[in-house]
């Protein structure tokens, strides 16, 4: 039987759960490389999936420690989604990826591993990129290390945004 070096699984399974939330721990600040914090914006920002379902597999959060959007302020909410849209562009430009998979997951049983924390996942999917490993060897293979992506993906994010409006609905 063949081997695969998966360490990043094992890390998960077997690492000490504090309790402490570290959405909360990388939203106070602090060595934005250590915790894999990608962009800031004013009131959330983007932080790379440590157990990631594919590369360049990322999270989109507030900074205040809320369970649901419909917790969040509407700023916070409207600049959240912008910058999913952002992230998408980001890693057109920086991943070239066919295809977005995007979503929230509410509750355990809906797949959240953080269910007091509410956060959009945005990962980047190619073309081929299922294959026979996850399934047979029960391990995704990463192309690359998650500094080396979460440096990329920084880069991407301090060139200039496209430039586009956003209609916006006149109060009544």
């Amino acid at each position: 039987m063949r081997q695969l070096w998966a360490p990043w699984r094992l890390e998960y399974i077997q690492g000490a759960k504090s309790g402490a939330c570290f959405l909360c721990a990388a939203a106070a600040g602090g060595d934005d490389e250590a915790a894999l914090v990608v962009h800031r914006a004013p009131h959330s920002f983007v932080i790379l999936n440590r157990f990631p379902y594919n590369a360049g597999h990322v999270m989109v959060a507030p900074a205040v420690h809320r369970a649901r959007i419909a917790d969040l302020d509407d700023e916070t909410a409207l600049e959240m989604v912008r910058l999913v849209d952002r992230t998408i562009e980001v890693m057109d430009a920086v991943l070239h990826a066919d295809g977005y998979n995007v979503g929230i997951n509410l509750g355990r049983a809906a797949g959240a591993g953080v269910e007091d924390h509410v956060h959009v996942h945005v990962v980047p999917r190619w073309a081929g990129d299922t294959n026979f490993m996850p399934v047979l060897g029960d391990a995704k293979v990463m192309p690359e290390h998650l500094q080396a992506t979460r440096r990329r993906l920084a880069q991407g994010y301090a060139a200039p945004a496209a430039s586009r409006s956003f209609p916006r609905a006149e109060p009544q």
